[in-house]
């Protein structure tokens, strides 16, 4: 993989030293690192917002009920004492 040169402000680029020193890591590291969970945070966005659209459908909670048996008995719902 080639290096490139990013240019940013020199308190931007303290900011990014400081953080990457507090965990013990060089810059590019941080850097590296940073990005991946950026791009997994996007990710999961996406995932969410396709979960929540599926289980909006009209009659889903209720077919997976009827298919699965509905969810599992929390311990905190359960009436028996413990």
């Amino acid at each position: 993989m080639a290096d490139t040169t990013v240019r940013i402000d020199s308190e931007t680029r303290d900011r990014f030293a400081a953080i990457a020193a507090a965990r013990g890591q060089s810059v590019r590291s941080y850097l590296a690192e940073l990005a991946i969970d950026e791009e997994n945070q996007i990710k999961l966005g996406h995932a969410t917002a396709a979960f929540r659209e599926a289980i909006a459908r009209p009659g889903l909670l209720e077919a997976f009920d009827r298919d699965f048996g509905g969810l599992p008995e929390t311990p905190l719902s359960s009436s028996r004492a413990a």
